[in-house]
């Protein structure tokens, strides 16, 4: 990788930067006829797209039942594994769950909120090239804690399924299990088939295809948010060690040739040196093919800023999905960036410890996303509903109010629902 200067950058050079594309305008038609199939003609639709996009021939799109075989013919150490990132993921969400609360807001006023959980939640685990058990637990276990009482998995079918994959569906509790893929599983559970039951909400991560599809279905359920490739940024002062840099941008560009992997730093000779690690440690990976397509990314690259605020102030305009801050005062440097899906602070809190194991959630706002949005979490799974109850008095003391705001509207019958409340009088 190459090191620019942030001051440098040209126009053309900042959009592919900071207004990262998740290359959902190309394919929109596309995915619009295959949803509409889907919708029209149910597990044909879904059957055929399996062997056309997939190469797979499927009897049973329904398994659930093997779900709990794989997890039993798992190897010891992976079904620790498993378990153990559960159980880390199910305890951080626990602590999201909201209270019902209900007070007294004075004047005979009681005023609250209470929450109740979406019936059903369809959760989106990615295959292709690898298995993403990570992803299955990241989906389900958040809205098993809300309290969804059906949850489904949707996962691109194979000859062989990903053991992994089930086993995690069915550790994380998952009701029903899926092979489908692509935008017609979007579709599925968002219209429901044969054999998919529709759902209230879909979520997880996925390629250019499902992202348009959770786009085109969203008027009929709701989803998480349009996520694209996978992103990091690291900041980065004099005191990082940039083979721990190097490595944690090489480990994102492992996800996808268009996952976008940056380091900005105040730096130069930090700058340097991540740059020549980088190259380090992605020769001989397993995938170095498509670590090097991220590397060569547009919305990829070493900076070098001419201070901490120009680096700050970068981070905060690319609103990273995964944000690692290897510096002196990272908290500090934290405060300065609120928009940033998931943040790492250290040299110990590699990206792939947030993706597997800590407990916090994976399924995060990409593109700039996060200038708007947080991650998946619990409150994906909730609804909440407001609760009043008002005494007389206290509907006397606003009676006022209602009613001449409820004029100023020209909503007559607004201000004469409190009105005649007090009609006896």
């Amino acid at each position: 990788m190459n090191v620019r200067s942030v001051d440098s950058l040209t126009p053309t050079e900042r959009r592919e930067l900071f207004d990262r594309d998740a290359g959902v305008k190309a394919v929109r038609d596309d995915v619009r006829g295959i949803v509409e199939r889907v919708r029209t003609e149910g597990d044909v639709a879904l059957r055929e797209f399996a062997e056309e996009f997939d190469g797979v021939s499927v009897g049973n799109i329904d398994v659930t039942d093997r779900a709990e075989r794989a997890f039993e013919g798992l190897d010891e150490e992976r079904r620790t594994a498993i378990e153990t990132a559960a159980g880390n993921v199910e305890r951080f969400h626990e602590r999201q769950v909201p209270e019902d609360w209900l007070a007294d807001a004075g004047g005979g006023r009681e005023l609250g909120r209470r929450f109740a959980p979406v019936e059903s939640a369809g959760v989106y685990a990615p295959g292709g090239t690898a298995a993403y058990p990570s992803s299955v637990l990241m989906g389900v276990v958040p809205a098993t804690v809300a309290g969804v009482e059906h949850v489904a998995v949707a996962t691109p079918p194979a000859d062989d399924l990903p053991a992994a994959t089930l086993a995690a569906a069915h550790v994380a509790g998952a009701d029903a299990v899926y092979q489908v893929g692509g935008a017609q599983a979007i579709g599925a559970l968002a219209y429901g088939t044969e054999t998919v039951s529709a759902v209230d909400r879909v979520v997880g991560p996925g390629n250019k295809y499902v992202t348009a599809a959770k786009a085109e279905v969203r008027d009929e359920t709701t989803i998480d948010f349009l996520a694209g490739p996978s992103e990091v940024l690291v900041v980065a002062d004099g005191t990082a060690d940039t083979d721990a840099v190097a490595a944690d941008l090489v480990a994102q560009a492992e996800h996808d040739p268009e996952a976008a992997v940056v380091c900005v730093t105040d730096d130069e000779e930090v700058a340097g040196a991540v740059a020549s690690a980088v190259e380090t440690h992605a020769a001989g990976r397993e995938r170095e093919e498509t670590i090097r397509g991220a590397l060569d990314n547009d919305a990829s690259g070493v900076f070098h800023a001419r201070s901490t605020s120009e680096a700050v102030l970068f981070a905060e305009s690319y609103a990273p999905e995964h944000l690692s801050i290897q510096a002196e005062d990272a908290a500090a440097l934290l405060d300065r960036i609120p928009s940033a899906g998931s943040a790492f602070l250290g040299r110990y809190s590699p990206v792939a410890a947030g993706d597997y194991a800590t407990g916090t959630n994976h399924i995060l706002p990409t593109g700039g996303g996060a200038r708007r949005t947080g991650g998946l979490s619990v409150d994906t799974f909730l609804r909440s509903t407001t609760v009043q109850r008002l005494s007389e008095s206290a509907l006397a003391d606003l009676r006022e109010t209602v009613t001449t705001l409820a004029t100023v509207e020209g909503l007559e019958a607004h201000a004469h629902s409190v009105d005649v409340r007090f009609d006896e009088e």
